[in-house]
């Protein structure tokens, strides 16, 4: 599974990096804010696994439901 985080170190950003590692969720982190405009973000965190993009809202589902299986 590929997963990536796109963060600029804010707070809600340090959140769901705390949140991927205490799961043990292996991720990459993107800082390139040029790359994020590309991609159409408007705010940050945004998590990519396998396609999905995830705002933070969803990410942290995401990561919580990875925990319980």
């Amino acid at each position: 599974m590929s997963v990536v985080l796109y963060s600029t170190n804010c707070p809600r950003c340090s959140v769901l990096e705390k949140k991927l590692s205490m799961a043990k969720i292996e991720y990459d982190i993107v800082n390139d804010a040029d790359l994020m405009v590309e991609k159409g973000f408007t705010s940050v965190p945004m998590l990519e696994a396998d396609g999905k993009v995830m705002d933070f809202r969803e990410a942290i589902e995401w990561v919580n439901d990875k925990q319980e299986q």
